[in-house]
């Protein structure tokens, strides 16, 4: 074979392999963002949890606060009733408060609401802080890992980058020119030739065209799609002796 053809083929295999490590490689981030991404929603949970009982805790303060004042004024009434002179005031001042005992009686009910529901809460951060423990877990092991990944696939890149530029040493500008416009244009520069077809437009050859290529001694590019065409004579079949 030409040695600047079998280069150029050497050249495309390289090529391919080099954007398939490269893809790889840049799946990474987003595999990354997913780890991210899957760690957040756990911790937004958590975090609605703690805010649920926080929310109930300060609700049940409030309520608190609110029957200390109600109680307060209950002893109030209490003593005024003491004071009284007319069965109208003694009434009226029963009438207050028998009010303030319904307000007493309701935060009294909605603080063990509250109490019941904290205690539930509770019961559900203790759950999720084991969710999101090990998940967070989980994250750290598959962050290590695509951190090793990313270090391979680094290094693979290098290396293909290299044998990509060895390859490359000797061949023509001109030719090296060429490869790169048929591939920025086409995706892939070289293309098999077979059965008087090539192999990746699928278009037919003109036979002496076909028969001129199958020796590699030049450069032939497709007359449709403009690859560079090669022939890869077939593998000898080996008889087995009877």
């Amino acid at each position: 074979m030409n040695p600047d053809l079998e280069k150029l083929v050497q050249l495309q295999k390289a090529d391919s392999e080099l954007r398939q490590v490269e893809t790889r490689l840049l799946e990474i981030p987003r595999q990354k963002a997913e780890a991210e991404a899957l760690l957040a929603v756990e911790q937004r949970r958590l975090d609605q949890a703690r805010e649920a009982l926080a929310l109930s805790q300060k609700g049940r303060r409030q309520q608190e606060a609110e029957l200390q004042d109600l109680e307060t004024r209950r002893s109030k009434y209490k003593g005024q009733l003491m004071e009284v002179k007319t069965n109208k005031e003694y009434t009226a001042m029963l009438h207050e408060i028998e009010n303030v005992e319904r307000e007493i009686k309701a935060r009294e009910d909605q603080i063990l609401i509250e109490m019941e529901r904290a205690e539930t809460l509770s019961a559900e951060i203790k759950g999720e802080e084991g969710v999101f423990k090990a998940a967070e877990e989980r994250h750290g092991v598959e962050v290590k890992a695509l951190s090793g990944r990313r270090t391979a696939l680094e290094a693979e890149v290098a290396q293909l980058r290299g044998e990509r530029d060895a390859i490359t040493k000797g061949v023509s500008e001109d030719l090296i020119e060429l490869y790169g416009r048929v591939a920025r244009l086409r995706g892939s520069a070289v293309a098999e030739a077979r059965d008087y077809m090539c192999q990746v437009c699928h278009v037919k050859l003109r036979p002496q065209m076909y028969v001129d290529l199958k020796h590699n001694e030049v450069i032939v590019q497709c007359p449709a799609c403009n690859r560079i065409l090669y022939f890869e004579p077939p593998v000898p079949v080996v008889s087995q002796q009877p």
